[in-house]
């Protein structure tokens, strides 16, 4: 979460590709009320954690309403006096129901980077106890920020934790690059051994005497959320940009870990900083997508969202949902036949967009740091508005691969008309003469998103609704 930084999307990304402009998702307000919230996480059942950054976490329950009592409040021996620093993340273990283990990052009163375990009240399921906390691991900080912050438990059961660079600009201590600190890189710790952690054995430098035995990879400057596909378990992370590029890496779940993201001497694709020890092009694992920070979408830092593996929009499914701290848009990659595309979903400024989460059921959610608002993504795509319900409009399917079917009810003494725009309007297919109820719509060669469809007959609007071309 650093708030330096411009944002663009650009062709020169690896190997995303086609950047379609299209509204694909909106967001309806769930709950309110909160301050500077930057998590939401759950604990395997209907509840919603809120953390906010000056140290609570509070709960929505399944009804919508938010606990007047906190879950926790640590707001005495958290700082955060400075804009990164705080109550950063909230991981529960895995096997919560019955241990009731939850794990927090957050900033000492020192500014260091402290890592412990609490645990819920045994008679209370919607109260923490204070008292309980469990230091596992303190990572002193050289700077107030690039504190990264999120921690996760990934489908291997070990506790992944994201470490930014240490601060300043430009890592002028070359700590990402530097294999004897645990600055700029991802941690995995065992916390179900050792005293109070152990290594997994299977930590890609355990026999390496010149790198802590915790890193699991490296290179990374500041990194604003990651997550794990709930269904694949790759990992994405959004790694925040010094000046010119924000990247999103991605590592794929049958990944042994090593990978070196390549900060500081590069910032995504581009060559930053390559004195001292730079590793070569070749070694370095460079992201899957990029965007210039000067451009189209706008913004100033990346913010790392989760892959939809909910059921209420499958036109979602498998898209890496992300946004920006400034830019207020929400964007989405996902791959197609092998290679990766993007996907605009829209703007909505203001919000200040700090963090997605997942509810038990894989729905999703983006919490605003500036409104205090939790949001819930639906997707108006997965509707077909019609203009006159006795014409009985329905596409299959919907979302499409190339082509797909249009079906309507169809009057022979009429004379129809299709005609398909997309988003700004720009009208991009027309067909003719229509003498039947079925049409197949050939969109081969166009651009993934959204379009419009128009059915005319005699010249007037009889039907409309949304096409969504994958």
């Amino acid at each position: 979460m650093n708030h330096i930084y411009r944002l663009l999307l650009t062709t020169a990304c690896l190997v995303c590709s086609q950047l379609a402009i299209a509204q694909q998702v909106e967001l309806n307000l769930h709950a309110s009320g909160f301050t500077k919230p930057l998590g939401i996480e759950n604990a395997g059942d209907s509840r919603l954690f809120i953390v906010e950054q000056a140290g609570r976490i509070k709960i929505i329950n399944s009804d919508g309403n938010t606990n007047s009592t906190a879950f926790l409040d640590i707001r005495n021996i958290v700082n955060d006096g400075q804009n990164e620093q705080g109550l950063l993340g909230l991981a529960f273990h895995p096997d919560y129901t019955h241990n009731g283990y939850f794990y927090l990052n957050y900033t000492a009163s020192d500014g260091s980077t402290q890592i412990s375990r609490f645990s819920v009240d045994g008679g209370n399921p919607d109260v923490a106890v204070p008292e309980s906390e469990l230091q596992l691991l303190n990572i002193p900080q050289p700077f107030g920020n690039h504190n990264g912050g999120d921690l996760n438990f990934g489908p291997d059961g070990y506790l992944y934790i994201g470490m930014g660079d240490g601060g300043s600009g430009g890592d002028p201590g070359n700590r990402a690059q530097n294999t004897k600190v645990l600055l700029g890189k991802m941690l995995r710790i065992d916390v179900n051994s050792g005293s109070p952690y152990g290594i997994p054995s299977t930590n890609p430098f355990v026999s390496d005497p010149n790198t802590l035995n915790e890193i699991w990879a490296m290179g990374l400057r500041n990194p604003w959320r990651f997550s794990f596909d709930a269904l694949t378990g790759d990992m994405w992370i959004a790694d925040v940009g010094q000046n010119k590029w924000e990247e999103i890496d991605f590592q794929a779940a049958s990944s042994s870990g090593g990978e070196n993201y390549g900060w500081r001497c590069y910032e995504g694709n581009a060559t930053y900083n390559t004195s001292g020890a730079c590793p070569q092009p070749g070694s370095l694992t460079f992201p899957i997508y990029e965007f210039s920070q000067s451009g189209t979408p706008g913004g100033c830092s990346v913010t790392g969202g989760v892959v939809y593996r909910g059921s209420d929009h499958p036109s979602l499914t498998g898209h890496y949902l992300f946004s920006d701290y400034c830019g207020g848009w929400i964007m989405s990659i996902y791959n197609n036949g092998g290679s990766w595309k993007t996907i605009n979903h829209g703007k909505w400024p203001g919000s200040g967009f700090s963090s997605f989460g997942e509810d038990v059921n894989g729905e999703v959610y983006v919490a605003g740091i500036f409104d205090g608002k939790i949001y819930k993504i639906g997707d108006p795509t997965s509707d077909i508005r019609e203009y006159n319900k006795n014409m009985d409009v329905r596409v299959y399917p919907n979302p499409f691969n190339d082509q797909t079917s249009l079906l309507f009810k169809y009057d022979a003494n009429k004379k129809y008309k299709l005609s398909i725009t997309d988003t700004a309007g720009k009208l991009v297919k027309t067909i003719n003469n229509i003498s039947q109820g079925e049409v197949i719509i050939d969109m081969k060669n166009m651009d993934s998103g959204m379009y419009i469809f128009r059915i005319l007959s005699n010249g007037i609007l009889s039907g409309q609704g949304k096409l969504m071309l994958k």
